[in-house]
Formats: C-alpha cells, sequence, structure tokens
C-alpha cells in the first residue's frame, strides 16, 4: 500500500514538472492543496522527502517564461510554494540553484500595480529571503527598494500586501549584508517613523502583525554596531520606550512589547560595572603559583556583527541538542576501566589514623571520662583522641592561630553563661580556651548590668529600645554583631551580655556562646570582627511552609523600562555609593546603611540610584573574577512601610529560579527579640534578567572588546519595622563557624554508651581552618571478640556536603542527617548498627568563610579537581580521596558514596548517578550486552527515596556519565574507587513542582528532613540490596510495621508527571536490557507493592508495571528542631 502512495505521489510531482496542459496543472495543484489542508506537518515533510520543492520550483520556472503567464496557474501554484516553503529550510537554496530566486523578484515588479499577484509575490520572496544566502542576493538585486516602494504609511487598504511586504523585509534584513545596506540608505529612520505611524493610528489594535514585522525590522538591522549607532542616533530608544508604555497594560499586545523589549536590551548602551576592580577587594597568595592577579573572563560571544556572516540552514535548537549529546562520554572502555590510583599505595597508610575502629582494641577507642558518666542521659564530653593529623597543607604563613587544633591537644573550656537556660553542651575543664571568656568572667559582667536592667524595666521591651539605641550609635557595638579581637578574644559588650543572658535557648542544637567562641579561632582572609546577628542568635525553623512566589504579570518588562528610563531620563537617578568595600567611609546621611564584613558575607558596593531604590554589586570568589551569586549582608536604618526596591546587578548565571517563584530570605533582629528568631521568604516583584552591564571596569575597557554579560536580580521587600537591623540572603546561610558549634552540640549530646561519635581533623585548609571528619556508628553491645568484628565489618557510607560554598541548602541536608544519625530514633539506632558513617562535613571551609559562590582560595572548583588534586592546593579534596583508596585498598570501598548539592535551575530534590548502559544509549552507541554488563542497583536508592521522602523526585534523577564531569566527586568515586552507588544529591534553592510540598518553597526544615529520610533510605537499601542478617530483618520489619505504616500520598503527587515550563528537560525514557541486577524485584515485596507514577528518563516498561500501590512514609517522621512540622500554604496571619 505504501508503495503505491509512495508512486503515485512521485507521478502527479513529476507530470507537475512537465505539463504544459493548465487543466492537469490545475487538477495536480487542487490535489496537492487538499492533501496538505488536512493532517500535520509529517505530510508537507514527507511531500519534501519525495522532491516536492524542486517540483514546484521547476512549475514555476515553466510557467513564468511563457510569454504570456498564465495568473491562474501561478496563484494556485505561489500559493502552494509559501506553504511548503515554511516547512523546507532549504527552500531558498533550491530555488537559487534552479535559478528560480530572480524569476520570482521580476515577477513581484511586475505586479507592483496587482495586489493580490504581488501578495502572492512577496510571501514567496519571505519564504526564499529565510536562507541568509539567498537574501543576501536578493538585496544586491534590488528587493530591498521594491519593497519600500510596496510599504506605504498607515492605511485600511491593502493591508495583506503591506503585511507580507513587512515580512519580507524582516526576512531580508537577517542578513547583515542587507542590514549594512539598509543604515547606509537611511532606512532606520524611515522605518522608525513609519512603525511610529502606523503604532498612533492603529487605535483599534487590528494591524499588530504591521507594526510588529517594522519591529523585527529594527531588531535585525540593530544586530550590527552601525545599525545600533543609527538607531540611537535617530531616538530611536525613547521612541520606542515612549510607545510602549501604552502596550505594557494590555496581554494582547505581548509580541509588540516583547520585541520591543529585545530592541532596548540589545541597543541600551554597555557599561562596565561601577566597581573599582573586577577581582575580589581580598585577595590570598595561592602557594606556588606565579599568578599576580586573578585571570580575566572571556569574552562572551554578544553582538559584535561586523564579520561577515556564517551560513546556517539549520535551527539552533538542534545546535544545542547536538552539543548535549557530545558531552557524553561515548567510549565504552574509558566507562568500564578503572584508571590507576593519583598516588603510590605507601602514601595510603597516613589514614589509618582516620579509621582505627577497624584495627584497634576497642578499650583504646573509648573516651577516658566515658566511665564517669553517671548516666546514659548525662552530656558528654569531647572524646580525647590518640588519633595524629594529617599534615597542614597551609602555607606557614596561614597556619592555625588558636583551635581547631588536632584533638590529642588539652580539652579547653567553654564559656559558659548565667542564665535560666541550661547550656547542655559546655563543660568543665581546668583549662581555658585562649581567644574565649571563662564562665566566671562572662558571669561578673553579666552581674555588673543588673542593676541597669531593673532601671529599664519600664519599658515595655528594654532591650529592643537598647538594642535600637545602640545601633544608632555604632555599628561595632550594636546588638547586631559581637566584636571579635585581633588576637580572637571575643569582647562581650553591654548589649551582647544582655543578650546573652536573655536569650530564650529555645532553639535546638544552638548557643551563642559557643558559636561566638567557634568563630573567633575561624580564620578569614578580611579578619573579621563582627559576628552577624542570625547566625549568633540563631534560626528557628518556621512552623509553616511559604508558597512559591506568585508575580504579578508584565513586572519583568517593567523592570526592564525602567531600567531605560534611566538612560533617557539620567537626572532622575541620585547615583550615590553609600556602602563600598573598597572606600571604608562612604556613609551618606537620610539613607539605609549596609555591611557584609562578617562570617559567609558578600556584598561589595551599594549605590543608592533613587530614594527607595539601590544597585548592589556582589564580591567575585578570592582569586578569581567570577562567580557572583551568593549574596548575605546587613541593612538597617530603614523606614517603616516603605518598599525598598534592591537591583543585586552583577550576577553570572543565565537564569535563575527567582524567576519562577523563588525568593531571597530575610532575618529580622527586633522579630529575633520578641521571640521570632526565623529565616523568612521575602520581596514581591521578584525578576532576574540581563542588563546592560558587562563584566569591565571603566578602566579596563579597551576599543572594540567586550566583557560577559551581567544579571540583574531584583526585588522589592517591605520591612517590618522602622529602624529594624535585617539581614537578607541568598539562601539561608549556613556558616563554618555554625558547623563547628553544632558538631561540638552533637558530641555532647550523644548518648555515648550507644552512639559511636568520632570528630577529627582531616587537614587543614589553605586558609589554615580544620576540615572535620566525623565518623558515626553504634557502639558494641559488649566487647567480646564476635561483637568487635561485627562492629568493624559493617560497610561504609560516606557523605560530604559544601564543596560550593554558595550552596548553603546541602549543609542545612547534611545537618539533618547528622542530627537524625545520633539521635535516639529506633530507626537510626537500627541504620547506625548496619553502617559506619564517614562524614565530611563541609569540604570548602574557606569559600564558606569568605563568602565565595564556588570557589576555594586557590581559585578553583573544588568539584573538579577529583581527577589529580593537589595536596598543597586542593587539600581537602587530595585527602579525602585518599581516604577513599585507603578504604578501597583495605577492600571496604563504601556500598553508597554521595556529595550533597544545592541547585539553582531546577526544583525538588533528586539524584545524579552513573551508568554505562545509559550513557551510551543516550549518545546513540550500540550496547553489546555481551560486553558490557552492569548492576542496575545503582537506580535502587533513587526509586526509594521516591517513596520515602516528600520532596524527592525520581523524574528529574540523571545517572548519565558526561565528559565535562569527569573530575566530579561522583564520577572519580564511581570510576576509581569503584562505588557502584555513587551520586551527588543535588537539592532546590525554590521549592517543590511535586508531591506533599507542591507549590511551596522549601525551607530549613524540609531540607533537614530531607536529610533524615535519605538515612531511612540507606536503611531500605540495606533491607533489599545488601547482604542483611535475621535479626536487623527482624528490626526493620517491627520498626517500618508496613500494614500500619504505609500512607498513601498518591492523592497528595501532581496527576501530571510533566515538569513545569520553567525546568530543564529530561530524557526521554530508557528501556533496556541487563544480564547483572542484585536489585531484583522479588526483595523485600512489601515495598514494592507502591505505585508511582512512570518516570521520564528512568527505567523500563516492566518497572514501571512492577511499582503499583502506595508511597511508604515512616512510623516515626522526622522531627525538625524538635517537632514535627506540617505543610501549610499559606502563613498564619498576625
Amino acid at each position: 500500500m505504501a508503495e503505491h502512495e509512495t508512486s503515485g505521489l512521485q507521478i502527479l510531482l513529476s507530470t507537475l514538472q512537465s505539463s504544459c496542459d493548465k487543466d492537469v496543472i490545475l487538477n495536480i495543484l487542487s490535489v496537492l492543496t487538499d492533501l496538505l489542508s488536512v493532517g500535520t506537518d509529517r505530510r508537507i515533510h514527507y511531500m519534501i522527502s519525495k522532491g516536492g520543492s524542486e517540483a514546484l520550483l521547476q512549475a514555476l520556472l515553466n510557467v513564468a517564461q511563457t510569454p504570456t503567464p498564465d495568473y491562474d496557474v501561478l496563484l494556485s501554484l505561489l500559493r502552494l510554494m509559501a506553504k511548503v516553503g515554511q516547512k523546507d529550510k532549504k527552500f531558498g537554496l533550491k530555488a537559487q540553484k534552479l535559478e528560480a530566486v530572480d524569476v520570482m523578484l521580476s515577477l513581484a515588479k511586475k505586479n507592483l500595480n496587482h495586489g493580490q499577484n504581488l501578495t502572492r509575490c512577496l510571501w514567496v520572496l519571505r519564504v526564499y529571503a529565510s536562507s541568509v544566502t539567498v537574501g543576501t542576493t536578493l538585496g544586491v538585486n534590488g528587493a530591498m527598494e521594491l519593497l519600500f516602494k510596496v510599504i506605504t504609511p498607515y492605511t485600511r487598504a491593502h493591508t495583506e500586501t503591506a503585511r507580507a511586504a513587512v515580512e519580507a523585509l524582516a526576512a531580508l534584513l537577517k542578513s547583515k549584508s542587507n542590514s549594512r545596506r539598509a543604515v547606509n540608505r537611511g532606512y532606520v529612520c524611515q522605518l522608525l517613523r513609519l512603525y511610529e505611524d502606523w503604532h498612533q493610528r492603529d487605535t483599534t489594535n487590528s494591524y499588530i502583525c504591521i507594526r510588529r514585522g517594522f519591529l523585527l525590522c529594527l531588531k535585525h538591522i540593530t544586530n550590527v554596531r552601525s545599525g545600533r549607532e543609527c538607531f540611537l542616533l535617530a531616538n530611536g530608544m525613547e521612541t520606542l520606550f515612549k510607545t510602549a508604555q501604552d502596550c505594557l497594560a494590555s496581554k494582547s499586545l505581548d509580541p509588540i512589547v516583547n520585541t520591543v523589549t529585545q530592541i532596548l536590551r540589545k541597543t541600551y548602551p554597555k557599561m562596565p560595572l561601577p566597581s573599582s576592580a573586577l577581582s575580589s577587594p581580598y585577595s590570598f597568595p595561592v602557594p606556588g603559583s606565579s599568578r599576580t592577579e586573578p585571570s580575566q573572563p572571556k569574552p562572551e560571544d554578544g553582538c559584535e556583527e561586523d564579520g561577515e556572516e556564517i551560513e546556517k540552514d539549520f535551527s539552533n535548537e538542534d545546535v544545542e541538542v547536538k552539543e548535549e549529546d557530545d558531552d557524553l562520554e561515548r567510549d565504552a572502555e574509558k566507562l568500564m576501566s578503572r584508571p590507576q590510583p593519583d598516588r603510590p599505595e605507601s602514601e595510603l597508610e597516613q589514614y589509618r589514623a582516620m579509621c582505627l575502629e577497624l584495627c584497634c582494641n576497642f578499650r583504646e577507642l573509648k573516651s577516658d571520662s566515658e566511665d564517669e558518666m553517671s548516666s546514659e542521659d548525662a552530656p558528654g564530653t569531647l572524646t580525647r583522641s590518640c588519633l595524629r593529623v594529617i599534615p597542614k597543607a597551609a602555607p606557614a604563613n596561614h597556619q592555625p592561630k588558636c583551635g581547631e587544633r588536632d584533638q590529642t591537644a588539652n580539652r579547653r573550656k567553654l564559656p559558659q553563661r548565667t542564665s535560666s537556660v541550661v547550656l547542655q553542651n559546655c563543660v568543665k575543664t581546668e583549662e581555658q580556651e585562649p581567644g574565649k571568656l571563662a564562665s566566671d568572667e562572662l558571669g561578673t559582667v553579666v552581674d555588673s548590668f543588673k542593676a541597669q536592667d531593673k532601671a529599664n524595666t519600664a519599658h515595655p521591651n528594654p532591650l529592643a529600645k537598647d538594642v535600637s539605641l545602640d545601633i544608632q550609635i555604632s555599628h561595632a557595638s550594636c546588638l547586631n554583631s559581637c566584636e571579635l579581637g585581633h588576637q580572637g578574644t571575643v569582647r562581650a559588650s553591654e548589649v551582647v551580655t544582655k543578650l546573652l543572658e536573655r536569650h530564650p535557648g529555645n532553639i535546638p542544637f544552638h548557643n551563642p556562646c559557643l558559636y561566638m567562641g567557634k568563630a573567633a579561632c575561624t580564620k578569614s582572609i578580611p579578619e573579621f570582627r563582627v559576628l552577624a546577628f542570625p547566625d549568633f542568635w540563631g534560626h528557628q525553623t518556621l512552623p509553616y511552609c511559604q508558597s512559591v512566589h506568585q508575580r504579578r504579570y508584565g513586572i519583568q518588562k517593567a523592570k526592564i523600562f525602567e531600567d531605560v528610563r534611566r538612560v533617557i531620563q539620567p537626572e532622575d537617578t541620585i547615583d550615590q555609593v553609600v556602602f563600598s568595600l573598597d572606600v571604608p567611609s562612604c556613609d551618606a546621611p537620610g539613607c539605609l546603611k549596609f555591611f557584609s564584613k562578617f562570617e559567609s558575607g558578600n556584598l561589595r558596593k551599594a549605590i543608592q540610584m533613587r530614594e527607595f531604590e539601590y544597585d548592589l554589586i556582589l564580591n567575585p570568589d578570592i582569586n578569581t573574577t567570577q562567580h557572583q551569586q551568593w549574596f548575605y549582608f546587613e541593612v538597617s536604618a530603614m523606614k517603616s512601610a516603605t518598599p525598598y526596591r534592591f537591583n543585586i546587578i552583577n550576577c553570572e548565571k543565565s537564569n535563575s529560579q527567582f524567576n519562577y517563584g523563588m525568593q531571597p530570605v530575610m532575618y529580622s533582629v527586633k522579630e529575633a527579640l520578641q521571640g521570632r528568631p526565623h529565616w523568612i521568604r521575602v520581596g514581591y516583584d521578584v525578576c532576574y534578567y540581563k542588563n546592560h552591564y558587562q563584566r569591565c571596569t571603566a578602566g579596563g575597557t579597551a576599543a572594540g572588546t567586550s566583557g560577559k554579560s551581567c544579571y540583574t536580580l531584583t526585588f522589592t521587600v517591605v520591612f517590618p519595622h522602622k529602624d529594624d537591623v535585617c539581614y537578607l540572603a541568598y539562601h539561608y546561610p549556613y556558616t563554618y563557624s555554625a558547623l563547628m558549634s553544632h558538631l561540638d552540640i552533637l558530641e555532647q549530646t550523644r548518648n555515648p554508651k550507644k552512639i559511636f561519635f568520632r570528630r577529627q581533623t582531616l587537614c587543614h585548609t589553605l586558609g589554615g581552618n580544620a576540615c572535620p571528619l566525623v565518623t558515626i556508628t553504634a557502639m558494641p553491645t559488649s566487647e567480646s571478640y564476635a561483637n568487635l568484628e561485627q562492629f568493624r565489618g559493617r560497610p561504609y557510607v560516606v557523605l560530604m556536603a559544601r564543596v560550593h560554598p554558595g550552596e548553603s541548602n546541602a549543609s542545612w541536608v547534611m545537618k539533618g542527617t547528622l542530627e537524625f544519625l545520633v539521635s535516639s530514633d529506633p530507626i537510626a539506632d537500627l541504620l547506625r548498627h548496619c553502617f559506619i558513617f564517614k562524614v565530611v562535613p563541609m569540604l570548602n571551609p574557606d569559600g564558606v568563610i569568605n563568602g565565595n559562590q564556588r570557589c576555594s582560595l586557590s581559585g578553583d572548583d573544588l568539584n573538579r579537581q577529583w581527577l589529580k588534586p593537589s595536596p598543597t592546593l586542593h587539600p581537602t579534596i587530595y585527602h579525602t580521596k585518599g581516604l577513599l583508596y585507603y578504604l578501597r585498598s583495605l577492600g571496604r570501598a563504601p556500598v553508597v558514596f554521595c556529595d550533597y548539592h544545592g541547585h539553582s535551575q531546577k526544583k525538588n530534590v533528586f539524584l545524579y548517578g552513573c551508568s554505562i548502559k545509559e550513557t551510551l544509549w543516550q549518545a546513540g552507541c550500540s550496547i553489546d550486552t555481551s560486553v558490557v554488563t552492569e548492576d542496575v542497583g545503582y537506580r535502587t536508592l533513587a526509586k526509594v527515596l521516591d517513596k520515602v521522602a516528600p520532596a524527592f523526585l525520581m523524574s528529574s534523577c540523571s545517572f548519565l556519565v558526561e565528559k565535562s564531569r569527569a573530575a566530579t566527586a561522583r564520577v572519580v568515586a564511581w570510576r576509581e574507587i569503584g562505588v557502584l552507588r555513587s551520586y551527588t544529591m543535588e537539592s532546590t534553592f525554590c521549592g517543590c513542582s511535586h508531591g506533599l510540598y507542591k507549590g511551596l518553597q522549601i525551607g530549613t526544615g524540609e531540607l533537614e528532613e530531607m536529610g533524615a529520610k535519605f538515612c531511612l533510605g540507606l536503611l531500605v537499601l540495606q533491607l533489599k540490596s545488601l547482604p542483611c542478617s535475621k535479626e536487623v530483618m527482624a528490626q526493620a520489619e517491627v520498626l517500618l510495621d508496613l500494614e500500619e505504616e504505609i500512607a498513601d500520598h498518591r492523592s497528595q503527587r501532581s496527576s501530571s508527571s510533566v515538569e513545569t515550563d520553567d525546568e530543564l528537560p529530561i530524557g526521554d525514557e530508557v528501556n533496556y536490557n541487563t544480564d547483572s541486577c542484585s536489585d531484583q524485584e522479588g526483595d523485600f515485596l512489601e515495598l514494592d507493592t507502591i505505585r508511582e507514577r512512570p518516570s521520564r528518563g528512568e527505567g523500563g516498561k516492566a518497572e514501571g508495571e512492577a511499582n503499583k500501590g502506595q508511597r511508604v512514609m515512616l512510623k516515626y517522621p522526622c522531627r525538625c528542631n524538635g517537632e514535627a512540622r506540617e505543610p501549610a500554604k499559606f502563613p498564619p496571619s498576625d
């Protein structure tokens, strides 16, 4: 049947080319028109594949070259050519090859006075001009002059012809040669006048297509520099800005507003950033480096268009897809091979100190003070360790000045405070730690202010009053900061003392005194002497979830037009620098006050543009000129009930979840003092877009050069109180000092008789800060040989986080993991009996401390250094990899390796893993299953987390190995260490698009819950896929109690698995066979009766059919900060 249809179409096309009979030609054209007028475009593409375009062009030549062309035939033929030509990307080139281009141009010239004939000719010319090569030829042969004879000022007559002419002209102007020709002949001013005339007189908006056609012509002309210059000289910006104001309120006029916006953004004069330098004001000498200044960013492929255009007759989308596929690793041997270690095996012996639980008598590992514990609930003490520390990698002038030294040092006294709140994590020892206040000293300071406190009781909130006064008097001693001395001493001001006395003490796992002590020993490049109040006081998880922000329609366009107004009306701006790290004393009266010189802070400069509008500039990462995204700063001296607009103008990423419902976070000091110490999502009219700034300085701009473009994050905030002190951040901050104090508290509050918790220093960073390594497992039930062997024989799980400093959400997930692992939850207890956890909770302490977004002090992205890390430049990566090598050398490679990250452009939480077959399949390579065998157990954990973790989404997971990720932790642990289940776990900065938290922004509670649910996933993984004793299986069955505890959350998930429009595209469904699989569907069948929607990019049909049922939820839900939290779409009204 198909052969008859094919031969029939070919006969029609052949007859059309050869016949001279009018009736035959008309009948064939009628049949073809009917065939192509129904169905999908597949019919047109099929006709093109059979030579349909060539047949139509040849028929045109036959008819047009007769002495008296028959226009009945020509009109039908031209109509069909226009339809087919739109779908044939090479139609113009085919016409040029058959010499049909000049024929059509000649026909158009002959029919200038015949509207219908001319219109058909112009539509075909538009199709021809879709090829830049043909468009250039038409321009040389006078096509533009012809079209300007047809295009007239506003008229209601012959509007179809006018539309065809304008769109044909726009197609011609895609050729840069034609654009330059149009500039030289003065067509820019003519087009502006025509557009303005049609805009003003088309009061009913009946001819939007014609008006937009004029704008498309201007858009293409401004692709060349001469066109932009001519456009500006003709006051084009003012003209388009003025006319677009009438269109902003109407959604039907979006095509016009969008095109105007594109033109204005393109022609907006490119300006260097208003910053004295591209590099950070903070500097650090990199050991062994001869580099004197950070490398400059490479110029971006922008709109420098003076060179000859490159002909491309394929779509950009096809190119992007091809580039993505090209990044996939296609070499099966490389995927299957295991590289040799990057260091001699003799060097691995030093990591024995990190794993003494494997080789020492258990008595040697017991704490010296453990026998003195009076009960299981008594607070623990710091564990004395006999472990030696791996040599520090910091240069001599950057060695630690005060603790965190190796734990072989004598224990020092932690600061205590005299208040009604019991400080559970402080212990008494004989020696006071340098840089900290002893409890009796702090108590004396507190006592000295009791009389003054009584005098303030008449004020309803005397502390807030004192704080307000202090803020106005001096920044260094105000309540929002605790000054750190040059030698690391903590100077407790009067306000700080009263704060410590009045702190409610109800923030779990946080103590201000302990935090101050840890911060005093934290080494920063700027030598920070001030603590940010939120870090000192603490954050309490909100009791509700905040909804994804819904911004007003058209607000982003309005923001762009406001930026254009600055150029057109510069006299309306103040343009006053009110804060700068480069010029310390630039405070101006009557405006907001900014500050960022504290741990993890990032704000370089603040410029007041209008009374309540500020442009902000962020610091790049130290020793780089890029990676500006993370911000964290203090703002004060605000008015109440006043909208303040903030524009962060040097962001780097091309898109952000700020465009899809994400909001920045804010912490109010006054709110905290009133009992609400929360980081909350704030801001409205939140937008993220490309601006007119380039990453270069005014002094460094050279003629003919251009830097990378910058992006603006803009949002408006109404502060809750007058003269408050507030902090704004990209995401919930989590500092290095917070981690170190948190580890201390975990160590003190654990049950030492049940929990083996050992904290060691893996190494020191370039900046001299300790990189902690934590080991967690269950204590042996006895010291018998059998129990000790079981203790040492547990499989390892290695977890890491915060290799990228700006991904603070990873630390909150890690916080949830650590707190769950040391909790008294029965599932946590069972998990500790199943695994030994090795945790590096912060791989890049220096970057976190100094407010970097992505790099360490060496200026390197540490997650691209795992192939050959330097022990000097990348010590945390080098020694973490060495620890993995050591475990592998003992035959104890981790069963699970996971690196916690944050993702700035996707929602939900998901895993990246590694698969040979999925990578080769996606890359289009043939797979020989007799050679390429693979255990698909790498997918089990993701499937389990999709069932037990509300924020997790299986369909966002990917198991592809890309060439550009070859040096990441995930890929190196998989290839070199041989970890089958090697993952990167990505957590959203924004919120969730599916499940229980759909439509909600993610908070610290949800992130901590994800960390706990990851632990549950490991337990289920143990039961499903790993060797498991009968005793563990029996305990798990009791704890999970499937018949009672399976909760059906299917109804809470979206009925459709289609991602929202802002999400990155997900690959097609993967379906392949495998000969090796340890993750059999028959194992632990209760968990696989779970009903699961089909996932894109995962599994085959058989697996989708097998997973039917319900979602598993724990009998013991994760309790964040001691309380179970329920999602709520709207915060309670106050």
